[in-house]
């Protein structure tokens, strides 16, 4: 079936809230000025050097963009066409370029988007393997085979939690208040506005509260947008258990190897702190001018180019661990070790995260995204459920070990990730640790300064909480995020209250 549907005007108008820690312009806390601080110092240490502004007309970027996101929204998630076109993914397709689009075609039976614009461009996504991914123009196929990268896992339904969904016929803890989680779980739906998608809570690793909306259940895979950030350091934290790599090892990219280029000095761990230094324009950036051009932190989303050599083939701005900025340059050139890190293993790079995370983990609904050549695009692009994004919140509350036992991630790797990077430090904003999680140091939620958190845009929020032994992952509409945000900081308070201090 294929199915035309109406952009309306009004989808183009929607004003986006966003939350802090993720893609957006917010720059943490406030000081007499902030921003003019952090542009002076970015000034004063930057090393000389040229923009290379990434080629193409945005509005073509944007549709490209969109059409992924309808595909993604309208087969993976379920979502109605209408209702994804007008309140999903406007960090890649922002709402402003979508009015646009004269023609909108999802083709239900190939399972592809085709969005045409007035000069007679088109743009297409397909689904391919689990995934969906943008087309280059005039190609109706990627530059690679989809891997079939299905978890290898038992039946959900007769499996226990959390390696499975059964879940267990016994009391919950005494000294928590059920009564008051119910209640955090309701805040955290309220205004409808929020169109919070999935909310789910565990304590000690057993789940204790979870709602969804209407049409939504817990295996349904949302977007989850740079919380794919912190999957990517997991990632990467695999692979420096296996001693494939050392985390304060020199970043072994190709492209960096020559004689006396000063990259060399960039390490994965600073890299993994969104520290590298990389010349790499973001719209987070504090003097960002969208004057100058289109972006590279969302060209590498909807350009439609081998992402990885993009982000690989970037001079250094700054010293490495000297400067922090919220980057996709950082999580790319982190997927890009992890694909040679992977292939150096002789293991078979699409079907890793499945085979050697997430079948760990009980994880069967969380799906990376590529670009056309096969790279991932976890910087944000993947699509998963309220329940596996807790399951993976659970591997950092358990020091990296897995629910068999098994050590997954280094010792020393969850201390990493939790600890405020020095170079952002040195900005003055205690907002970023390591493996690409948010700290909560500056009080961005009403929890404890020693949580720690995965965030992507549009609201998508998955928080671990050490000191109450709890995670909670929180999926909902990007167009929904401003009054999604506050609804998550409400349930928040209310589960601080329900569950004691560990």
């Amino acid at each position: 079936m294929t199915q035309r549907i109406l952009l309306l005007a009004s989808a183009a108008l929607l004003v986006v809230g966003c939350t802090p820690g993720d893609d957006t312009t917010s720059q943490g806390p406030v000081a007499d000025d902030p921003r003019a601080a952090l542009i002076a110092r970015g000034q004063e240490l930057e090393i000389p050097g040229e923009w290379v502004i990434p080629p193409g007309d945005p509005l073509v970027h944007a549709t490209a963009g969109f059409a992924k996101i309808l595909c993604s929204n309208v087969f993976l998630s379920g979502l109605d066409p209408e209702f994804a076109a007008a309140n999903t993914g406007f960090f890649s397709a922002p709402a402003e370029f979508r009015s646009a689009v004269t023609d909108t075609v999802v083709d239900f039976e190939n399972r592809r988007v085709h969005l045409t614009l007035p000069d007679g461009t088109v743009r297409s996504a397909k689904q391919h393997g689990r995934g969906c991914l943008a087309l280059p123009i005039g190609e109706s196929e990627p530059y690679y085979e989809a891997v079939d990268a299905t978890p290898d896992l038992p039946d959900p339904e007769t499996t226990p939690w959390p390696m499975g969904d059964l879940l267990p016929d016994e009391p919950f803890p005494a000294d928590v208040d059920m009564d008051k989680v119910a209640e955090a779980v309701d805040a955290a739906f309220e205004p409808a506005e929020g169109l919070t998608a999935a909310f789910v809570v565990t304590h000690r690793g057993r789940l204790i509260g979870e709602r969804y909306r209407e049409g939504i259940d817990h295996t349904t895979p949302l977007e989850s947008w740079s919380m794919g950030k912190s999957l990517t350091g997991t990632l990467m934290g695999t692979l420096i258990h296996k001693g494939v790599y050392e985390l304060w090892q020199s970043a072994p990219v190709p492209e960096w190897q020559g004689e006396g280029d000063p990259r060399q000095a960039i390490r994965i761990g600073d890299i993994m702190r969104m520290s590298s230094g990389l010349r790499f324009r973001a719209p987070q950036d504090p003097d960002f001018d969208p004057e100058l051009g289109y972006a590279d932190h969302i060209y590498v989303y909807a350009g439609t180019v081998n992402s990885f050599e993009w982000a690989a083939s970037k001079d250094q701005q700054w010293e490495p661990n000297t400067v922090g900025r919220y980057r996709n340059s950082d999580p790319v050139v982190t997927n890009y070790l992890v694909r040679l890190g992977v292939e150096q293993l002789g293991e078979n790079y699409h079907e890793y995260p499945q085979r050697h995370l997430f079948d760990k983990l009980g994880i069967r609904n969380l799906i990376p995204e590529t670009d056309p050549y096969g790279n991932f695009l976890l910087q944000g692009y993947e699509f998963g459920s309220g329940r596996d994004w807790a399951r993976l919140g659970n591997l950092y509350l358990t020091d990296g070990v897995a629910p068999n036992g098994e050590r997954l991630l280094p010792e020393g790797y969850v201390e990493y990730a939790s600890t405020l990077a020095p170079a952002w430090e040195a900005d003055g904003r205690h907002q970023y640790g390591g493996s690409f999680f948010w700290v909560n140091q500056a009080g961005q939620y009403p929890v404890p300064s020693s949580a720690f958190y995965m965030a992507g845009a549009g609201g998508q929020t998955t928080l671990v909480i050490p000191s109450h032994d709890i995670v909670v992952a929180r999926l909902g509409h990007y167009s929904g995020s401003g009054p999604g945000g506050e609804a998550l900081r409400r349930a928040l308070a209310l589960l601080m209250e329900a569950v004691p201090e560990s």
